[in-house]
């Protein structure tokens, strides 16, 4: 490997491979940067794995492509200089290797990095489409527009380095999966021809087909597709913030709290276990009762269930939204002992004293309830991201305006979103972002090319209630609550618990999520059609 130093600080080379990163390791490098796009040479060591390999090496490592034969643009050298000072230090200790296929690319990137920055200020970037987001929707948009229109031109604005499967948090608050495994590298999921913009997004301007980045930069578009997620609004509930992760107070909704939800579903041998479910829209409605099944399955497996008193309040009028599915989870409330509480929110947690203070509203009318707790299992209100419910993008409910069939914006045609931040009325779960994807991307390429978008959206969305380790109740419904059942009833009857779709959740789920729909492979998510006028 020949390196060649800039600086004493930073030093390019040719291509490297993931063998070479010991040894950079072992020389004081702290910092990897390619400038080389994927796929210039079939035998070229992926900017996926060399990325997931230097991270495990504990290098830091940044992807910046430059195409061969191409000025580096304005964008490209902000990020770059930006880089360069998060990896080397504010003290100047660290050391960075930059490559590409030859070294040149990276080279002239850090000159250019390194002179002193235009008054005038950055040049705008321009792409076909830019993806604000990238969580399940925004990669499983990115890369399915990439496998159908490789040309484009297409960037990823996403600021984390790190990729939860959320739907997974379920199962490690009922000890069946370790959350590790439901975290992996951003940098080993942005699609290989996709630009990656590692910033946050900080204001839309539709008007003007530009979207403001932290650093205060603009990139501009032909095609949008916001995919932000929601908001999770810790603070919505006087005193939860202070309390959580401590005081017996837990949530699968966070990835650092599922663990320790199961450490106290494991632990507790009696007392009183409070589960919690906030207003609609909430990120899969079925989740917060998914908590107490399996919490209440493992204290029947340990013998300790009667001396439980568990407790469900919901500030839903119904236990699920879709009356199809409430006899057999009735069922299992039933089964259970589990005292429901309809129309019953909560207001206020005070950790140290252990008690949850509801609003209840009967036909008697609303009154303020406290509850004492030995274990409090709470989701979070939730809204429409600040940026877009203060942006033109949003409509009267705070989420992005769009046409629920077709996902377009209802004003400004150019402009599509997927997933949770849609201002749609079905199911906000990963299993509806699938099969939005392919409609967004379809109807993004006819806007693109002159023509009507006609690819439709029937609303699905998929819920695996887990009523019991082993047994799930797997609730598929559309628009209106249409029953839309992937298999045939003979097959699996989603309107009882079966151990088929258990199988689903646990073994085929998280790899049809990782392996198909964050890379673009579309599985049995053809999008329907406009009926011919």
């Amino acid at each position: 490997m020949s390196l060649r130093f800039l600086t004493a600080h930073f030093a390019v080379s040719p291509q490297i491979r993931v063998d070479d990163l010991p040894a950079l390791k072992e020389q004081g490098f702290t910092g990897i940067i390619s400038t080389r796009p994927d796929g210039e040479e079939k035998d070229q060591p992926s900017v996926a794995d060399l990325g997931v390999a230097a991270e495990k090496c504990g290098l830091a490592f940044s992807y910046i492509p430059v195409r061969m034969g191409a000025t580096p643009d304005a964008h490209s050298v902000s990020v770059m200089r930006r880089t360069l000072s998060e990896m080397i230090g504010p003290e100047g200790t660290g050391k960075v290797l930059g490559y590409c296929r030859s070294g040149r690319r990276a080279a002239d990137l850090f000159e250019l990095a390194s002179a002193e920055q235009d008054e005038a200020g950055p040049a705008i970037q321009r792409f076909d489409v830019v993806v604000v987001g990238g969580g399940a929707g925004g990669l499983a948009c990115a890369a399915s527009l990439l496998r159908r229109r490789p040309e484009l031109l297409v960037a990823v604005v996403e600021p984390s380095t790190e990729h939860y499967y959320q739907p997974g948090w379920t199962l490690v608050g009922g000890g069946v999966f370790e959350a590790r495994d439901t975290r992996r590298s951003e940098v080993g999921l942005i699609p290989p021809r996709a630009n990656w913009i590692r910033q946050a997004a900080t204001a839309f301007h539709p008007e003007k087909n530009t979207v403001e980045l932290g650093d205060g930069s603009q990139i501009r578009y032909d095609a949008l597709v916001v995919a932000t997620g929601l908001k999770l609004d810790w603070t919505a509930i006087p005193g939860l913030a202070e309390t959580l992760g401590k005081n017996g107070v837990t949530s699968n909704y966070r990835y650092d709290l599922a663990p320790y939800t199961w450490e106290l579903v494991s632990k507790l041998e009696e007392g009183k276990a409070l589960f919690t479910q906030p207003p609609m829209p909430i990120k899969c409605a079925g989740a917060p009762q998914k908590a107490m099944y399996l919490a209440c399955d493992a204290w029947r497996r340990r013998g300790v269930l009667g001396r439980v008193q568990v407790e469900f309040d919901t500030a839903t009028p119904s236990l699920f939204g879709v009356a199809d599915f409430v006899p057999a989870l009735m069922d299992y409330i039933k089964g259970y002992s589990i005292d429901l509480h309809l129309k019953s929110r909560l207001v206020a947690v005070d950790g140290e004293r252990k008690v949850a203070t509801f609003e209840r509203t009967t036909d008697a009318g609303t009154e303020k309830v406290e509850r004492p707790f030995d274990m409090l299992h709470v989701v979070p209100p939730q809204t429409a991201p600040d940026i877009i419910r203060n942006s033109p993008l949003a409509g009267a409910d705070g989420f992005v305006s769009v046409h629920p069939d077709t996902m377009q914006h209802t004003k400004f045609p150019n402009v599509f979103a997927v997933g949770d931040v849609a201002g749609t009325s079905n199911a906000k779960t990963a299993a509806a972002a699938r099969k939005q994807a392919p409609v967004v991307v379809e109807n993004l390429i006819a806007q693109l090319s002159g023509r009507k978008p006609d690819a439709v959206y029937d609303g699905y969305g998929g819920c695996p209630l887990t009523v019991e380790r082993g047994k799930i109740v797997l609730a598929e419904f559309g628009y209106g609550g249409k029953l839309l059942p992937t298999f045939p009833g003979w097959l699996l009857n989603g309107k009882k618990p079966t151990r088929l779709a258990w199988f689903l959740k646990e073994k085929v789920m998280p790899r049809l999520y990782w392996d198909f729909m964050l890379k673009g492979r579309e599985l049995l998510v053809r999008p329907g059609r406009k009926s011919e006028s």
